[in-house]
C-alpha cells in the first residue's frame, strides 16, 4: 500500500482562502484590534471574551458619508466561542459602538469559523485560517454583508513568539471593496500567565490599488497580557503613525472559560486573548 501524507484541514483551507480573496467582489469590512495565535477552546468548551477599544484621539471624519466617526467612540463586542474539534472553533459576535454623543449603535452580527493546527500553544511553528461572515449596519459599512479571511502564521522559540495575520476584508455589493489589513505581534512570555508584546495593525486600502501612505492606517500597540483569577486580561495602548490612523487608542479584552470541555490536544481558554 502506498503511504500518503495526510494534509491538515487548515492547510487546505488556507490555500482556498487566498484563491477566494483573489476573485472576490470589492468590499469594505470592519477590523478587530487583535492578532489571532491559533489557540482555541477545548472540544465542547464555551469561552467568553469582551472586547473594548476607545479612540482617545481618533479621526474626525468618517470613512464614508454617514459613517461612524471614530474620535471619542467606544467600540466593543461580546464574543462566545465553542470548541468543535481540536482543530476547529466557532465564534459568535454582537458588535456595537457608543459614539461621542453617547448614542448606542448596533453593528449587526458576526459568525466565524477558525481552523488551526492542533496544539498550537506547544508548537514552534503553527498556522491556521479564520473565516468571518457578518451583517453590518449602515453606520459601520457601505455593504450590508461582509467577510474576513484571516490567515495565521506563527513561530515560537523559547519565550519569544512572532505571529502574522495577513487579513483580507471583503464586502459584497456595488459599494463593497476588497481591502488588505495586515496585523502582526511580537511577544515575550514570562511564564504562562504574563506576557509583554508589541502589536502592529494596518489598513492599506483596496487590494488592487492601495491608498497613498498618508491615507493608510498604521497603528503600533504596546500590550500586556496577564491572568487575574479566572479571567485573562489583554490591555494595550496604540499610537497612529500616519494621518489616516487614529492617533491614540486604548484596548481591553477580558476572557474566561464558561465550562471545562474535553481535554484534547488543543490548548483551551484565552491566554494572550488579544492574539487569539
Amino acid at each position: 500500500m502506498t503511504n500518503r501524507r495526510r494534509i491538515p484541514p487548515a492547510a487546505l483551507l488556507l490555500s482556498a482562502a487566498f484563491a477566494y480573496a483573489a476573485s472576490a467582489i470589492p468590499a469594505r469590512a470592519v477590523d478587530e484590534i487583535q492578532v489571532y495565535n491559533a489557540e482555541i477552546a477545548k472540544v465542547g468548551q464555551w469561552t467568553l471574551q469582551l472586547h473594548s477599544n476607545y479612540a482617545i484621539n481618533g479621526r474626525k471624519t468618517p470613512d464614508f458619508p454617514g459613517g461612524l466617526v471614530s474620535n471619542h467612540a467606544l467600540n466593543g463586542t461580546p464574543e462566545l466561542a465553542y470548541g468543535i474539534a481540536d482543530w476547529w472553533e466557532m465564534g459568535f459576535y454582537a458588535p456595537y459602538a457608543i459614539n461621542s454623543d453617547g448614542q448606542f449603535l448596533s453593528d449587526g452580527v458576526k459568525i466565524r469559523q477558525l481552523f488551526v493546527t492542533p496544539d498550537a500553544a506547544k508548537r514552534s511553528f503553527f498556522y491556521g485560517v479564520n473565516f468571518e461572515f457578518s451583517y453590518s449596519t449602515p453606520r459601520f459599512s457601505q455593504s450590508r454583508f461582509n467577510s474576513e479571511i484571516r490567515p495565521i502564521i506563527g513561530v515560537r522559540k523559547g519565550d519569544y513568539e512572532f505571529i502574522v495575520n495577513p487579513i483580507v476584508d471583503i464586502g459584497f455589493g456595488s459599494k463593497g471593496q476588497t481591502e488588505f489589513a495586515p496585523a502582526a505581534r511580537f511577544a515575550r512570555n514570562f511564564g504562562e500567565d504574563f506576557a509583554l508584546a508589541v502589536e502592529y495593525y494596518a489598513d492599506l486600502g483596496p487590494l488592487r490599488n492601495f491608498l497613498p501612505v498618508n491615507e493608510q492606517a498604521h497603528n503600533l500597540f504596546a500590550v500586556v497580557d496577564f491572568k487575574l483569577g479566572r479571567f485573562d486580561i489583554d490591555a494595550g495602548l496604540g499610537y497612529g503613525l500616519t494621518p489616516g490612523s487614529d492617533r491614540l487608542v486604548a484596548k481591553l479584552i477580558v476572557g474566561t472559560e464558561l465550562n471545562d470541555g474535553v481535554v484534547a490536544s488543543s490548548r483551551g481558554g484565552a491566554r494572550s486573548v488579544s492574539a487569539r
